[in-house]
């Protein structure tokens, strides 16, 4: 394999950072590191410039990466007489600054029915910051899973009625709602991009669902070389799922 068929693996510049402090996008350009091999920067030179081109001007995309751009410089507040910054901010404030900043007024909320409760609290933060909240759950419409081609035995509960998730129809109805922007609260891996694929209005992640960490998958990354060491030697379906 060439250098210019190498995968992107910016990952690997972890090891980069965690001795040097720094990586090659992350540097004054007196003071870069080495490039690595299959370096984004050095592959796609004009991709990136291009792609950056689009957050000059006036345009919707402009506007969203420099008011994304704002909002992380205002979750993070100065240290008086360090270098060192201090984060501020919850997710749910940087959501509220962006919506804010962007003008938007109607926020749609796109929930897991395994987090109402979770979703009217946003609502009623959303309203008491001005918003407009309009929430459409996952189960919208009861139709049972049999109806998708499952076999009872698929189910979560087999025997019983349950109902199929349901996100094209939460982006249609937030689309007819005139969401200017919709959040979505722990909707399933699948089913939170068919939401993402139909909605008219731009979309944020403010919960995603994992049901044994506490909706908190990162933490699996944290204790892979113990508890979760397993997802390095063994394979989810030994099958391939297939």
């Amino acid at each position: 394999m060439s250098t210019a068929e190498k995968p992107y693996a910016c990952s690997r510049c972890s090891a980069t950072w965690q001795k040097t402090g720094k990586t090659y996008c992350w540097s004054s350009p007196e003071a870069k590191p080495a490039m690595p091999a299959g370096c984004p920067s050095g592959r796609q030179a004009t991709v990136l410039a291009e792609s950056f081109d689009e957050y000059r001007g006036e345009g919707e995309d402009a506007k969203m990466a420099q008011v994304a751009a704002r909002v992380e410089g205002l979750c993070y507040q100065p240290i008086p007489g360090s270098d060192a910054v201090n984060p501020r901010w919850t997710r749910v404030e940087d959501t509220i600054a962006f919506a804010q900043l962007m003008g938007y007024r109607k926020i749609g909320i796109a929930t897991c029915v395994g987090l109402l409760d979770e979703a009217n609290r946003l609502a009623e933060i959303f309203k008491a910051q001005g918003f407009e909240p309009e929430s459409v759950c996952c189960k919208a419409g009861s139709i049972d899973k049999l109806e998708l081609g499952l076999d009872e035995s698929e189910k979560v509960r087999p025997g019983t009625f349950e109902p199929a998730c349901n996100p094209i129809a939460q982006a249609r109805l937030l689309n007819e709602a005139g969401t200017h922007m919709n959040v979505i609260v722990g909707l399933c891996v699948g089913h939170d991009m068919l939401f993402n694929k139909h909605s008219q209005a731009p979309v944020t992640t403010l919960v995603v669902k994992d049901r044994v960490t506490g909706h908190n998958p990162v933490s699996v990354l944290y204790g892979q070389n113990f508890y979760y060491k397993r997802l390095q030697s063994r394979r989810v379906l030994p099958d391939g799922g297939g």
